[in-house]
């Protein structure tokens, strides 16, 4: 069975959990604050925010 990939957003910015895109959102700081969110909760998860702009990932 094949999992369908979830394209990366064109514009805003994403949260990436263990390698697979879960959310998007318009603003860097409501990724972050999604994403820090995320981490006190499950901390032994591997978040990261994508840039779309500029096609950088950012460790949390």
């Amino acid at each position: 069975m094949v999992a369908a990939t979830r394209e990366l957003p064109t514009s805003g910015y994403a949260l990436e959990v263990d390698g697979r895109l879960k959310a998007e959102f318009a603003t860097r700081n409501g990724a972050r604050a999604g994403g820090e969110e995320l981490k006190k909760r499950f901390p032994m998860l591997q978040i990261r925010i994508y840039d779309a702009q500029t096609h950088a990932r950012e460790e949390i």
